[in-house]
């Protein structure tokens, strides 16, 4: 009892010293993006979902299951124009010690053109890339109740210009098997940069976030329904301008200031707030949708808003692989395509 309580009191004191960002404000912006397609498709985050799926412990790493043991991972996603991201992890159990998980998380921002101070190119080119080793533990403190942590080296590189840097994930999630509840708490991005892009700039902070979910499965129906909390280190996430908004258009959402206080609570609490389904009629397949209402408001368009912020994917295990794909749409001009590969190795041994 004391041990549970001691690492508990841990987890609160973490909270106190979370400080609040706004979007823009940080640097290694790749470490947000979501790799897998399973969590694309129910709204690009989710951290309370209790299945042996090891794209989920990038998300939380109190999620990281005995489950897992020898399970291997491969995701890749096709983004906008040229950037392409993908992530691969591989997972070992070793009983009371815990479990273990390792990955490397990366984007390729493409090739692009040197040109003068007159747009001039003269032939030669650069590339732009970021990389995160994703060191992974956890370890069940309860029946109920598991926390676990991920650290993450950092290297990244624009042209002639690279820095280097360390974050790390805390989680702790509280899952009841007979009431097929889960809730979870996890801080995102803990860290600094060790080295910056050049040598007289400051080190920039990292996208530190607070986030919190829970997922309820129905015992006699096959779905699971999903909520998960972002950004609560920081509630106001509407767009700040330095301007009186009283009476002007907010230039990213496109939409008029809420007219009272009620809408401006209630917008700024769906700002947070990110609703997932998933459609589960058998062990060998799933269907999943989300909402990003945060996602919404910044990227549509008025005239046309379209399923921006909605995102949907599937899975479907055949033979010994797990195969899914997730598509989330964040504006009228596209939408990014993930792709997530998955297998237990040791379903290739051959049994005595």
């Amino acid at each position: 009892m004391k041990r549970k309580t001691l690492t508990l009191l841990f987890f609160l004191s973490i909270f106190t010293a979370g400080y609040s960002q706004i979007g823009g404000s940080y640097t290694y912006a790749f470490l947000n993006q979501a790799n897998s397609a399973r969590v694309a498709a129910l709204g690009g985050k989710s951290i309370a979902i209790p299945d042996a799926d090891l794209n989920l412990p990038f998300h939380n790493p109190s999620l990281l299951s005995p489950e897992m043991h020898n399970n291997l991972v491969l995701n890749y996603v096709g983004y906008f124009d040229d950037i392409k991201y993908g992530y691969v992890s591989y997972a070992r159990s070793y009983g009371k010690l815990g479990n273990f998980a390792a990955g490397i998380h990366y984007v390729n921002y493409g090739t692009f053109p040197y040109a003068d101070e007159n747009g001039v190119r003269n032939g030669n080119t650069f590339t732009a890339s970021e990389y995160a080793m994703n060191l992974i533990y956890s370890r069940p403190i309860d029946t109920f109740l598991t926390v676990g942590i991920n650290v993450k080296p950092v290297y990244s590189v624009f042209e002639s210009y690279s820095s280097i840097g360390i974050a790390a994930d805390l989680g702790v999630t509280y899952h009841n098997p007979t009431s097929l509840f889960t809730a979870a708490v996890v801080l995102r991005n803990i860290g600094t940069q060790i080295t910056t892009y050049y040598g007289t700039a400051e080190r920039e902070h990292l996208p530190f976030e607070i986030q919190a979910g829970l997922s309820q499965k129905l015992a006699h129906a096959p779905f699971r329904f999903s909520l998960l909390f972002q950004q609560l280190q920081h509630w106001d996430m509407t767009y700040e301008s330095s301007l009186d908004n009283s009476n002007v258009y907010n230039t990213l959402s496109n939409d008029a200031p809420p007219a009272s206080k009620i809408e401006t609570f209630g917008d700024n609490l769906m700002r947070h707030t990110i609703f997932g389904l998933e459609f589960m009629p058998g062990k060998n397949f799933f269907l999943g949708f989300g909402y990003n209402y945060q996602r919404r408001q910044e990227l549509k368009i008025a005239p046309r808003v379209g399923m921006v912020g909605f995102s949907w994917g599937f899975g479907l295990k055949i033979s010994k692989f797990q195969f899914s794909y997730g598509r989330a749409t964040y504006h009228l001009a596209g939408a990014s395509n993930h792709f997530s590969l998955s297998t237990n190795l040791s379903e290739f041994y051959r049994k005595n």
